[in-house]
């Protein structure tokens, strides 16, 4: 079995949203549900040093996310309809509609709060990858979007050999919980996960 999986380069992230927003518009979303969101994380003040000069140390960054498509993923073990479940072909966490309640318990175990209520289906929805999308050979909409390129979509071994295996910053969990397949380039100021210097904004 291959995994899929995102790797998210923090450093040439602009904040503009153009994921999220592409997200939106190829899925029809509603207003007020989104499956991929673009966190801002910042923090740092200035300050005197030990000779009265002023220095600062400001730090702000941002970071896009969704489903990681994890490999031990919460909402397919709390899931009481088995709606979730983890495709064994490529490891991607879909939901079947036809069983899911939208009873939300996916959403309050994902540490990266993936699964969103449609209120009006009554039925839990999340980032599946664009898997319509994928059948056809393209990529994720987030991917193609990305005025930056700064998100590419493909098989997480592939993604780490290329970039590294880290998966840890803040405003983002520990990884340690769910295993997400997900990869991140963070720039030098970018603070390690469960950081409390910073605010998410």
């Amino acid at each position: 079995m291959s995994q899929l999986g995102f790797f998210v380069d923090v450093s040439k992230c602009s904040g503009c949203k153009t994921c999220a927003v592409a997200c939106k518009d190829a899925h029809n979303l509603p207003v007020g549900l989104n499956f991929r969101k673009v966190r801002e994380y910042a923090g740092g003040n200035w300050k005197k040093d030990a000779n009265g000069a002023w220095e600062q140390d400001v730090f702000a960054y941002y970071v896009s996310t969704a489903c990681n498509q994890c490999t031990d993923p919460a909402c397919v073990k709390v899931c009481p309809t088995k709606a979730h479940q983890k495709r064994a072909a490529d490891g991607l966490v879909l939901i079947e509609a036809a069983k899911c309640i939208g009873c939300g318990m996916c959403a309050q175990a994902c540490p990266y709060h993936a699964p969103v209520l449609d209120v009006d289906a009554k039925k839990m929805r999340k980032c599946d990858a664009c898997v319509d999308r994928l059948q056809t050979g393209r990529q994720p909409i987030c991917v193609e979007s990305c005025p930056n390129r700064a998100i590419e979509f493909g098989d997480i071994e592939v993604l780490r050999k290329k970039y590294g295996a880290l998966a840890d910053v803040a405003p983002l969990p520990s990884s340690a919980a769910t295993k997400p397949n997900l990869v991140l380039l963070v720039p030098k100021q970018a603070k390690p996960a469960g950081d409390t210097t910073g605010v998410e904004y």
